[in-house]
């Protein structure tokens, strides 16, 4: 058996920048531990495997897997899948329109194709579920796992607090771009600080005043192999939602989030989030992926 498959850069327009994700075709007949050792075998934090849909209003199955294990919903495999997905043209056989609608454990997720000139330039995602805000986290085990001071971490506007989209993430506001910067995972504290430890992921993020960008963040995960991660749109996601239940009245909230910058691998991730009393609804992230490799796997 012969598969198909095309690594893309995702949240960028340049190669070797943003989060590099492996999309593959033709494992329809493929197990799971077959499937789990392509993806250790591509050693990305994720890599997706796009099979015929369950449903035949969708467009495709898709199985999101890091190095260690199925993931029910991921954000930047699902910007880049459906980039390349609509780079081809059709799926399956059926020409695309300007959504399509993958199956994943989390559940359906539309992803919106941009198209400039004819050509798919950015797609943009709809979380799998509204954002829901779980325990907060105290802040001295935060700093510890960051390498910081507890002062690094403000509460001013909420505690760190696990938020999910389809996926939890800790999610904590530092002082500022310097106190970001500043962040170092520890490894060590991650596994020894019990309430960080029941997650292991923590998205820190400061505002910023910057021309083109709204917010700094970083996602550190190392317990769950993923010492840093350039861009990670389901935690980014998780974000919007918080910041959208922390906005008074209704409407729209927009942000530009830059990730990776510290890595050497710029990532600009565009999130939105529909918000009404005190919640957040609907959360969209989207940008822009990169072409990098095209090759086969064969046996």
């Amino acid at each position: 058996m012969s598969l198909s498959f095309e690594t893309v850069d995702v949240f960028t327009e340049t190669r070797f920048g943003g989060n590099p994700l492996a999309v593959v075709f033709g494992a329809e007949e493929l197990e799971t531990d077959r499937l789990q050792a392509i993806a250790r075998e591509f050693n990305y934090s994720e890599t997706t495997f796009v099979l015929p849909p369950t449903d035949p209003v969708n467009t495709a199955r898709v199985r999101i897997f890091s190095t260690k294990r199925e993931m029910p919903f991921a954000g930047h495999p699902n910007v880049g899948t459906a980039a390349v997905v609509g780079w081809r043209g059709e799926l399956f056989g059926r020409p695309l329109g300007d959504t399509v609608r993958f199956e994943e454990i989390a559940g359906v997720v539309p992803v919106t194709l941009t198209r400039t000139d004819g050509a798919v330039t950015a797609t943009t995602l709809t979380a799998p579920e509204p954002f829901s805000r779980h325990q907060e986290i105290p802040v001295a085990e935060v700093a510890a796992c960051l390498g910081l001071e507890p002062d690094a971490v403000t509460t001013a506007r909420h505690a760190p607090v696990i938020g999910s989209v389809g996926l939890p993430f800790i999610l904590a506001e530092l002082t500022g771009a310097e106190a970001v910067r500043r962040a170092q995972p520890v490894a060590a504290r991650f596994a020894d600080q019990p309430a960080v430890a029941a997650n292991g992921a923590i998205l820190c993020y400061a505002r910023c005043e910057e021309a083109d960008i709204d917010i700094r963040a970083r996602m550190f995960a190392p317990i769950r192999n993923v010492a840093e991660d350039p861009a990670t749109g389901s935690a980014c996601g998780a974000l919007m939602g918080l910041l959208g239940a922390l906005e008074g009245g209704s409407g729209t909230l927009e942000m530009r989030i830059a990730q990776g910058v510290e890595m050497g691998r710029p990532s600009l991730i565009q999130g939105a989030v529909d918000h009404a009393g005190g919640t957040g609804t609907v959360v969209r992230i989207g940008g822009r992926s990169v072409s990098v490799m095209r090759g086969s796997i064969e046996g």
